[in-house]
C-alpha cells in the first residue's frame, strides 16, 4: 500500500483533463490560437520596422537639407545683372543750330559783355581779318555755340572767305577789326542808335558803323524770321552773319531782281523776301554756287 499526496484539509483534488475528442479540439484550438498570435506579431513587427527604416531617411534628408542650408560653401544664387543707363550722345553741332531757343522779344539785358575765350586760326589765303567775339551776359544762350558758328560761317567757301579774298581769324585779347556783339532786343537796339539805326521796330540786328561793334540780336538768333520759318534755323543764322558782317566790310542793300531766284545776301530778309513784288527765295551765302 503506497500513500498517495497528502492534501491541505477542506481543498478540492485537481480535476483531471478531460478524455476524449473535446480534449484534442481545445488544445488544437489553443495552438492555431498561439500560431495566429505569433503571425500577428511578426506582421505588426515588420510594419513598425518599416516605418521606421523608411522615416530615417527623411530625417537623414532634413538634416543634410539644414546642414547645407547653414554651409558657407554654399553656391549663392545667381544675381542679374543690374541694367545701366544708357547715355544719351551729346546734340551735334548741326543740330544746336536747327533749334529755336527761347527768348523775350522785348528783353533788355545788362548792358554788360563778356567776351568768348579762346582763339581760331584764319583757315584760308587772302586778307587777314581778326574779330572777336562778346556776349551780353544773362541771355540764357550758348556762347560758345554762338562763337563757332560765326567762325565756320565766315570762313566757309559761299561766304566773304570765298574766291580766296579774305580769312577771319578768332582772337579774345588784342586788337580786332570789329567785334561780334550777341545782346539782347533792348541792347542791340542802345548800340544801333549809337551809329544812327533803329532796330526796335522789326527787331533786327545791325552794324554799330561808329563803333567797334557788329550787334546780332539774340531774339533773332534765337527765334529766326517768318521769311526763314523755323526749319530753316541753321540758314538764317548763316545769313544774319553774313549780312551783317557784309555791311562792316563795306556792303549796302542790294535786293532781288528776279522772280524765284536766290535773295541776294545783303537783301533784308529778315523783313522781307518780297521787294517791288518780286518774291525771292532764302539765301544764307554770299556765294551760293561755290
Amino acid at each position: 500500500f503506497v500513500p498517495g499526496p497528502r492534501r491541505e484539509s477542506g481543498a478540492e483534488p485537481p480535476a483531471e483533463p478531460p478524455a476524449g475528442r473535446g480534449g484534442i479540439g481545445r488544445t488544437l484550438t489553443g495552438v492555431a490560437a498561439a500560431a495566429v498570435a505569433t503571425v500577428l506579431a511578426v506582421v505588426v513587427a515588420g510594419q513598425v520596422t518599416d516605418r521606421e527604416t523608411t522615416a530615417a531617411p527623411r530625417a537623414t534628408e532634413r538634416q543634410d537639407d539644414d546642414s547645407a542650408s547653414r554651409s558657407g560653401t554654399r553656391a549663392a544664387p545667381a544675381t542679374p545683372p543690374v541694367p545701366t543707363a544708357t547715355t544719351a550722345a551729346p546734340p551735334t553741332y548741326e543740330q544746336l543750330m536747327a533749334r529755336q531757343y527761347p527768348i523775350d522779344p522785348k528783353l533788355k539785358g545788362s548792358g554788360s559783355f563778356e567776351t568768348v575765350p579762346g582763339f581760331q586760326k584764319a583757315p584760308g589765303p587772302g586778307r587777314l581779318v581778326r574779330y572777336r567775339i562778346d556776349v551780353e551776359g544773362g541771355l540764357g544762350l550758348d556762347p560758345e555755340l554762338f562763337a563757332a558758328a560765326v567762325h565756320k560761317t565766315l570762313n566757309d567757301p559761299r561766304s566773304w572767305a570765298g574766291r580766296g579774298v579774305a580769312s577771319f581769324e578768332r582772337i579774345s585779347s588784342g586788337d580786332p577789326a570789329f567785334v561780334i556783339t550777341l545782346a539782347s532786343p533792348g541792347t542791340t537796339g542802345a548800340w544801333c542808335a549809337k551809329s544812327g539805326l533803329d532796330t526796335t521796330v522789326d527787331n533786327v540786328s545791325c552794324d554799330s558803323a561808329s563803333t567797334e561793334r557788329v550787334m546780332i540780336n539774340a531774339f533773332r538768333w534765337a527765334q529766326g524770321s517768318p521769311t526763314f520759318g523755323p526749319r530753316a534755323m541753321h540758314a538764317y543764322r548763316q545769313m544774319l552773319i553774313n549780312h551783317e558782317v557784309g555791311h562792316r566790310l563795306g556792303h549796302g542793300h542790294v535786293s532781288c531782281r528776279t522772280p524765284g531766284a536766290l535773295a541776294p545776301v545783303m537783301q533784308q530778309q529778315t523783313k522781307s523776301l518780297d521787294i517791288d513784288g518780286i518774291k525771292c527765295r532764302p539765301n544764307p551765302w554770299v556765294h551760293p554756287a561755290s
